[in-house]
């Protein structure tokens, strides 16, 4: 059994924390858009996957953006957010999603997350409602591929007569009750960056119900032309129309969807099996009513097992303990032997441009944090301040390797090094 101390021969080759598996067929589709000369933001590429991923999802519409986030800003747009509302958000989440809310002058008020699933706490959400009453908007992340508790967050914004917008920009192909995410609030967002399950190198998707909500999604992405011989514009427009070779990479991709989720679900598995006995957990799910798409495999540590870490807004400091972990230690142990992890997102409200937005969590709103407080990392232990979950599973989680083209021989190898760190 290797140790701390010991040195562990690197991998021949890098192992990423999730890059984009290409199969030819996207290069196909990329020459025929060249071929035929529809390079921009029109063609049959754009078309036969936005055909596609409505008929995946069961969205009665889908429309080809240029990212998650300008799908994002759109859902939110359509949505009706305008400059000084409040939006509730999942504080743990990619800036993107804070932005998006941002783009329109409204202002984000960070939700925060539970146990189970690591997203939103829908007890956080029912107090954020009897702190705001009037707020009307509600963007819910369904974090690293693992669908968030719909029914109950569903049940809360009816009763508030409250929108629901999904970020399921990493979650494209999870499904809850057996009905895909991104379908379930009244405007949503999947994403194809390079490192989704599925890539278009950049791109996303806007799901709705609304032909309507479509339509008008379609024009403002094309700078919001009117229907005239000139260009004639009566609102505000944006260039975040998907381009034809961008949907031809995207194309080339779709057919291989539930191929690249059985692999990422056997690479969770594996972690699981090969880390028994250690005392952490992997990211967890609703077994019985969710399945997620397995995007990446991340690991929590036992509070009982986690040696002093500390972070700084961009560097960190760890010190090695017998027996327990941290984990920076790991992800430095990782990389020593060629291989690609990273922490947990950071909290929105823990980032030094959010810090006088409101946080809530389950106990109401959460004290204003300080910026030395922000700058110190350990937020979560200050005794003035409620139990706040996405703190504590930034703190004491990591994502690992979860690359669909790495080997079970390199797992294996990244699995021996994660055991060594707890020697």
């Amino acid at each position: 059994m290797l140790n701390k101390n010991e040195k562990i021969k690197p991998l021949d080759k890098k192992v990423w924390l999730s890059s984009p598996t290409m199969h030819g067929d996207e290069l196909k589709y990329m020459t025929e858009a060249f071929k035929t000369n529809w390079m921009s933001t029109v063609g049959e590429n754009i078309n036969k996957v936005e055909e596609e991923v409505a008929k995946i999802t069961g969205s009665k519409n889908a429309v080809g953006l240029a990212s998650g986030t300008s799908t994002l800003h759109l859902a939110i747009k359509l949505a009706g957010v305008k400059r000084g509302d409040r939006v509730f958000c999942s504080s743990m989440t990619f800036s993107a999603s804070a932005n998006s809310i941002c783009y329109e002058g409204a202002e984000p008020i960070f939700i925060d997350s539970e146990y189970d699933t690591w997203n939103m706490d829908p007890k956080a959400l029912e107090k954020a409602f009897e702190i705001y009453p009037d707020t009307k908007y509600v963007l819910l992340v369904h974090l690293y591929g693992t669908p968030a508790k719909l029914d109950e967050i569903i049940d809360i914004c009816n009763k508030n007569n409250a929108i629901l917008i999904e970020d399921a920009a990493e979650s494209f192909g999870a499904t809850y009750k057996g009905k895909e995410t991104g379908t379930f609030g009244l405007y949503n967002a999947i994403s194809f960056n390079g490192n989704k399950i599925i890539t278009g190198s950049s791109g996303g998707m806007l799901l709705t119900d609304s032909k309507k909500a479509a339509e008008k999604a379609r024009k403002w992405s094309t700078q919001s032309r009117e229907n005239a011989p000139w260009y004639q514009h009566e609102e505000v427009g944006y260039n975040y129309r998907m381009s034809n070779v961008i949907a031809g990479v995207v194309r080339g991709q779709i057919p291989y969807l539930k191929e690249h989720i059985r692999q990422k679900k056997e690479i969770y598995y594996r972690y699981k099996e090969g880390l028994k006995g250690l005392p952490i957990s992997m990211n967890p799910f609703d077994e019985k009513n969710s399945e997620p798409n397995y995007w990446l495999s991340c690991m929590i540590i036992d509070k009982d097992y986690m040696s002093k870490e500390v972070r700084g807004d961009f560097d960190y400091l760890y010190k090695s303990e017998k027996g327990k972990s941290s984990p920076h230690e790991i992800l430095d142990a990782i990389a020593s032997i060629n291989a690609e992890g990273r922490p947990i997102w950071k909290p929105m409200h823990k980032q030094p441009i959010f810090r006088n937005n409101d946080f809530i969590n389950r106990y109401g709103k959460a004290k204003a944090l300080t910026n030395a407080y922000i700058r110190g990392g350990f937020v979560d232990d200050r005794d003035d301040l409620p139990e706040d979950i996405c703190s504590d599973i930034f703190k004491r989680g990591l994502c690992l390797p979860s690359d669909n083209k790495m080997a079970e021989e390199e797992q294996d190898k990244i699995i021996e090094v994660i055991r060594a760190c707890f020697e």
